[in-house]
Order: C-alpha cells, then structure tokens, then sequence
C-alpha cells in the first residue's frame, strides 16, 4: 500500500492532540488528522532505520494501520501520542528485521529503548525541506542519501552524466544549506 504524504505538518499542542485522539476515536475518519500531524516523524524514523523508500514507505504504511486498530485502546499516560507512534514504529522496523533475518544474516536495526523526540524532529524537518527542493534535486537528493546510491548509479537511472548528478546534488546540498542557515539564523 502506498503511503500518501499530508500537506500540513503543523505541530499540536497536547491538549489539541487529546481532543483529536478522542475524536478519532469515536470517529475513526478523523484519524486522518492524527495521520497528517505525524507521517513525517513516523516516516523520519523509519528511513532512518531500514534506508530503503519503499519498505520505510510500506512500513509506515503499517505503523499508522495499527494505530488506527489500536487507538479505541489507547489511553493517555502522560506520553505523547507521536511517542506512542514512534515506539509502534520501532516494534514494526523490529518485526521487519526479524522477517527479513530469515532470509538474509544481517545486522539487526538499532533499537531504540527511549526515543529522542528532537532527533525525530530534525529528521522530520529535513524531510519537509528536501520535499521543497525543485523535483530534479530532491530526486538526487534522495537517491544519493537516503537510498545510498553513487553518482555512477544515479546518472545510469536517470540518464544523465555524472557531472549533472554532482551539480544536481550540489545545488540540492546548497538549497538546504540556507534554509538550515535561515531558520537557525
């Protein structure tokens, strides 16, 4: 199933976060709010784990289906609900990992026993920055960091030289720079 990306990630207060959990939960088509306020540090921390689009895409996919499941369970204890996503996350990246072992001997994904809610912020923000970038950049962009590939294999796929793809990246690199510059300024 593929993962829509929302097109509002305003932060919530926590007492705005509590009445839409309890709307959601009495409706569950307002989940969607509750969806839209946390894919991008749901996603941000799930890349960050598998490094690979379409199973963080997939994956993510899955954490907020369990939510949904879950949530006429869910009851606040001083944690906040993104927290409550994020540890439902890492239990899905586990499961995955376990999954795949099987198949494959690999080292298994860091497991995270307090989550750091600033790291996944930062992960998230950048994200939403790179999504602003002109298409041809964020494209490089993430082939080159998020999917690991090297500027030989991102101007293969796309057909162009090698000295496009650096440009591509640099402009990217130098696009995010001053955002970075400009919001911490």
């Amino acid at each position: 199933m593929a993962v829509k990306k929302p097109t509002s990630s305003e932060p919530r207060s926590e007492a705005n976060e509590r009445l839409l959990v309890q709307a959601a939960q009495k409706e569950p088509a307002r989940f969607a709010e509750l969806y839209e306020a946390h894919f991008e540090r749901v996603y941000a921390f799930i890349v960050k784990r598998v490094r690979e689009r379409q199973i963080a895409e997939d994956l993510t996919s899955e954490v907020f289906h369990k939510a949904l499941a879950a949530l006429p369970n869910f009851n606040w204890r001083g944690v906040p609900f993104g927290a409550w996503l994020v540890r439902i996350a890492n239990n899905v990246v586990t499961d995955q990992w376990r999954k795949s072992s099987r198949e494959v001997l690999e080292d298994p994904p860091e497991v995270v026993d307090e989550v750091n809610p600033e790291q996944t912020e930062q992960s998230a923000q950048l994200f939403r920055m790179v999504a602003q970038l002109p298409a041809d950049q964020r494209r490089v962009i993430g082939m080159r960091f998020a999917e690991g590939k090297s500027i030989k294999e991102i101007a293969q796929e796309l057909k162009r030289s090698e000295g496009a793809i650096k440009q591509l990246q640099f402009r990217g690199l130098e696009a995010l720079r001053a955002k970075l510059g400009g919001e911490h300024a």
